[in-house]
């Protein structure tokens, strides 16, 4: 006799699958995208050294529409991986993305979250452009999200700066006032204007960041402020500086690097560089980013700077400099929607 039994409807039959495909590979395709935008410094002033080593700044740090993107695809059996399209980086241990995802993954407390990790990289390497502290800033964030963790801005900043000075910045962006080692953060809000950069560097050619603090240090540490009363009053210099609110093209911010002249001294691709863009007619200001060797020059908006550039094509390419144009944001790395 035969086995009787009611056929199973396809669609149905389907659903289930696509359900039980979901159940066993929970967290395995989950994944997503995060922009990783560059900053320069339109103020960078070296207080003194702090009793920690470190030196005591007083900066001003802006994000640019330079972007660096990171896929994560979550896994369940605690492999944290990192593959990038850049041959010149490491992706061990040494990586800030990977130091941020172990160290995540460490303050989640649960040691069994995974994820495979792609770095599309666009932000040159070595350039005084934050490229890996917003790496490592996005993979915070990112993981956040993917690994469900619900930590708060401020408690993903307050491990941000366990790996890097720069980080927490990253993780908010826009326009910040920024002291300590630079990873104490108040914003600068204003109403926003479309100013913009033309950007420079020599793709052969980058800085240590260390080197040029302690290059800095040898030359000038005879004027050193001393005390936290003295650091305290050039903050709040800073922090009343007319030219900073608003942000403007009409009023365009006086830029300061004090890593620029050492570097500047060492360093010909620099000299080359601000010595070209201070020719640009439509330039507003001048100035190194961080420790170089990246230069910008400041415009009022992104048609300006593009015009500018076009206008000096041919000069630009018999300098073997790389070039962007790059508006100002209003934030720091965001989860691509």
């Amino acid at each position: 006799m035969g086995r009787s039994g009611r056929r199973a409807n396809p669609t149905q039959s389907k659903i289930l699958k696509e359900m039980k495909k979901s159940r066993t590979q929970e967290n395995i395709d989950h994944s997503l995208t995060v922009i990783a935008p560059a900053k320069i410094n339109l103020h960078l002033e070296i207080l003194g050294l702090r009793t920690d080593g470190f030196h005591e700044l007083a900066m001003v740090m802006q994000s640019i529409d330079l972007c660096d993107q990171i896929k994560l695809v979550a896994r369940n059996d605690n492999i944290i991986s990192l593959k990038s399209d850049n041959s010149n980086l490491s992706n061990d241990d040494d990586n800030l993305i990977v130091k941020a995802a172990k160290l995540l993954r460490s303050e989640s407390g649960n040691l069994n979250l995974g994820v495979d990790m792609f770095l599309k990289k666009c932000i040159p390497i070595g350039a005084g452009l934050a490229g890996g502290s917003t790496d490592a800033a996005a993979t915070f964030l990112g993981l956040n999200s993917l690994w469900n963790l619900k930590f708060s801005l401020s408690e993903l900043e307050r491990f941000a700066a366990k790996i890097g000075s720069d980080i927490p910045f990253c993780l908010k962006g826009g326009t910040q006032l920024c002291f300590g080692r630079g990873e104490l953060l108040e914003p600068l809000n204003y109403e926003y204007e479309p100013l913009a950069v033309v950007l420079v560097k020599d793709p052969n050619v980058s800085v240590s960041t260390p080197w040029a603090y302690q290059r800095f240090r040898e030359k000038n540490s005879f004027s050193y402020l001393n005390s936290e009363v003295e650091f305290n009053l050039r903050r709040e210099c800073l922090r009343k500086e007319p030219r900073l609110r608003p942000l403007s093209s009409k009023n365009p911010p006086s830029l300061r690097n004090d890593l620029q002249s050492v570097v500047f001294e060492d360093n010909q691709s620099v000299r080359k560089s601000l010595k070209l863009l201070n020719e640009f007619k439509g330039a507003l200001k001048v100035a190194m980013s961080g420790s170089g060797p990246s230069c910008f020059a400041l415009y009022s908006d992104l048609q300006a700077a593009k015009q500018d550039v076009l206008a000096n094509k041919q000069r630009l390419a018999q300098t073997n400099l790389d070039v962007w144009c790059c508006s100002f944001l209003n934030h720091g790395v965001q989860l691509n929607s």
